[in-house]
């Protein structure tokens, strides 16, 4: 094989890797986030109160997805990756959480200036939620990535084709 067609393999294999990679981290998320909405939908039906945005789920786990893929680009949390799982795991946790929250900021401050109200009238939309709903929202973003981040340290310690079969194929297979 020649060297443009060994590149075009190479390109071709990254990119189904990386948009394989955006697929399971969007799949995992709006599960997570999904089950986050069930939980305020039956929450607010006790109170007769009738909550429909479903697909928040959906549309934050395409962004966050994405947002995840960009913080591996920049290796953000990558400080602890020698010591015990535990701690990169956290401190990717609350990394990508923080990251993420730097993400909303950055989207309300756009979409101010892109509605004409400037950025400050952006960023008055995302703080008028209140602290409840703002810390709320973090504090689901950080349950839904410790695990997703607990796996994908496992994978970087035991390899990701040892987690991949230990999930995806029958044990008498391994």
């Amino acid at each position: 094989m020649s060297s443009p067609d060994k590149k075009q393999v190479h390109l071709k294999t990254k990119i189904f890797h990386e948009v394989s990679e955006y697929a399971m981290n969007v799949c995992y998320l709006a599960i997570a986030f999904a089950s986050f909405i069930q939980y305020r939908r039956l929450i607010l039906a006790a109170h007769d109160i009738t909550y429909t945005n479903y697909w928040v789920a959906v549309i934050n786990a395409l962004i966050l997805a994405k947002v995840i893929m960009i913080g591996g680009v920049f290796r953000l949390g990558r400080g602890l990756e020698q010591k015990p799982l535990i701690y990169p795991t956290v401190y990717k946790a609350i990394v990508f959480t923080l990251f993420c929250g730097l993400f909303a900021l950055i989207e309300h401050a756009i979409k101010g200036l892109w509605q004409g109200e400037g950025v400050m009238g952006g960023l008055a939309e995302l703080l008028g939620k209140g602290t409840h709903e703002l810390l709320a929202n973090s504090l689901v973003v950080f349950v839904a990535f410790f695990p997703y981040f607990g796996v994908k340290e496992l994978g970087r310690v035991l390899g990701e084709d040892k987690i991949r079969a230990l999930f995806f194929q029958k044990r008498a297979e391994l």
